[in-house]
């Protein structure tokens, strides 16, 4: 009796609850997660700790997010994707990165995430439907100290007055070497932060600063994507760029296969140096870095000068490699919470401020005033580049780039060019090869 009547309090219990708490209940279960595999470690933390809690508050939706390790990303989505349980948003960088996975790309035309992209020239399409939407505007370039400038500038006999002077190689150059020569004056190790080339930590110098030798080659992005064959005509002027890092930095070219990106971050935040190589969203592992010495105020940008033709009327290269896409192997329902997360994100007050303030990204959505910007130096100086008179922005090419592997094999040259172990004309025999075998092997 007892028993059975223990059976049936229980049964009512719950029953009870389920009448009582149905509506959260039914609204958790019919939520699901979202799983978002991200690209950026340097922001992982964000997610994570501010945007996931934030969103689950709100709508009742779990996201679940994952980061790939740096220059590990697309190893990691090809391993992801396939699985029971694979992320519904990933991300693609561009063109190729939209190839690469196109029996997975959602059609994102009626989203509503979608319906907030301010130029919808801007998303890429496939077979008549958009399948990726960028999220995020950046720039990069030199970044430097603007305080140790200064400093410099007081010296006797500066090679210039000011940073305005400097919009070409060649003035770059004889006041890199003139800092050089007076570091210990300067209270420097170096004039330029550790060329990193550490595993996973080239991705500066075989993506970001071959752009503008790319960008000078092709003219367009479309014409890279294209293009079976590259020339690398502008290798000279690449690599006289490469050799002022190197020849000008705090750490010896023996030793910069130890070195990380993180490690040249930290030696500009502790003043170590006076100028790296990196993009606006630097600002907040500068000013992060524990015993940081470099006030907002004084990081400033300049452009990636290496003698090209008229480069005195270039500016930061900027643009986007930063798109979004929804997994069209996922359930429905999955791919409908997908839409909720990305709109929640980019239009509601919440997850403004958490992009604005936390990821610190230049949006390209009409949900934003203008007075919703990062609040942050380099997202200023993006800023100020892009609407300076008689400036012009550099396009960024590289997502013509054919593959990942290119990459690696650009990047390994780089380093046997540094340790002595091969000629510059072996590097530039590297990069052609490589790019007529990848872009042969993706289809082109």
């Amino acid at each position: 009796m007892k028993k059975a009547l223990s059976i049936v309090l229980i049964a009512l219990l719950a029953v009870t609850g389920v009448f009582a708490n149905g509506s959260s209940e039914s609204s958790s279960a019919s939520a699901g997660e979202v799983y978002f595999l991200n690209f950026k470690p340097e922001i992982a933390q964000v997610y994570t700790d501010i945007v996931a809690p934030a969103f689950e508050a709100e709508t009742g939706i779990k996201l679940k997010v994952v980061t790939a390790a740096s220059n590990t990303y697309e190893q990691t989505l090809r391993s992801e994707i396939v699985k029971s349980n694979p992320p519904v948003i990933f991300q693609t960088n561009g063109p190729v990165g939209v190839r690469n996975f196109a029996d997975y790309v959602a059609p994102l035309e009626n989203t509503e995430f979608y319906s907030l992209l301010a130029d919808k020239s801007m998303a890429i399409d496939l077979d008549g439907h958009v399948v990726a939407i960028p999220y995020a505007v950046e720039g990069y370039g030199i970044i430097y100290n603007d305080k140790i400038m200064r400093d410099y500038f007081a010296l006797p006999n500066p090679v210039v007055s000011s940073m305005d002077e400097v919009n070409n190689f060649k003035t770059l150059k004889a006041l890199v070497e003139d800092m050089t020569a007076k570091k210990s004056q300067l209270g420097i190790q170096g004039v330029f932060a550790s060329t990193s080339m550490a595993p996973g930590t080239d991705w500066r110098w075989q993506t970001h600063l071959f752009n503008p030798a790319l960008w000078a080659e092709f003219g367009n992005r479309l014409n890279a994507v294209e293009s079976t064959a590259l020339k690398f005509t502008y290798n000279e002027n690449y690599k006289q760029l490469f050799d002022l890092y190197l020849n000008n930095s705090l750490t010896a070219k023996g030793l910069v296969a130890a070195k990380t990106d993180s490690d040249s971050m930290a030696e500009f935040a502790l003043g170590q140096c006076a100028m790296v190589q990196n993009g606006n969203w630097a600002a907040a592992q500068i000013l992060g870095v524990a015993g940081n010495v470099v006030a907002s105020e004084d990081i400033k940008f300049l452009p990636l000068y290496m003698g090209l033709d008229n480069e005195e009327s270039y500016g930061l290269n900027i643009g986007t490699e930063n798109y979004l896409c929804i997994n069209k192997m996922a359930s429905a329902e999955a791919q409908a919470n997908a839409d909720k997360f990305l709109t929640w994100l980019y239009s509601s007050e919440t997850g403004k401020k958490i992009v604005t303030n936390d990821l610190m990204f230049i949006t390209p959505f009409s949900s934003f005033s203008s007075d919703e910007v990062p609040n942050d130096p380099l997202a200023k100086e993006v800023n100020r580049w892009m609407t300076k008179d008689g400036i012009k922005s550099v396009d960024w090419v590289f997502q013509g780039i054919p593959s990942e592997q290119w990459k690696s094999d650009f990047g390994g040259a780089l380093l046997q060019y540094i340790n002595g172990s091969c000629a510059w004309s072996d590097v530039v025999k590297t990069c052609q090869d490589s790019w007529a075998r990848e872009a042969k092997l993706t289809g082109r």
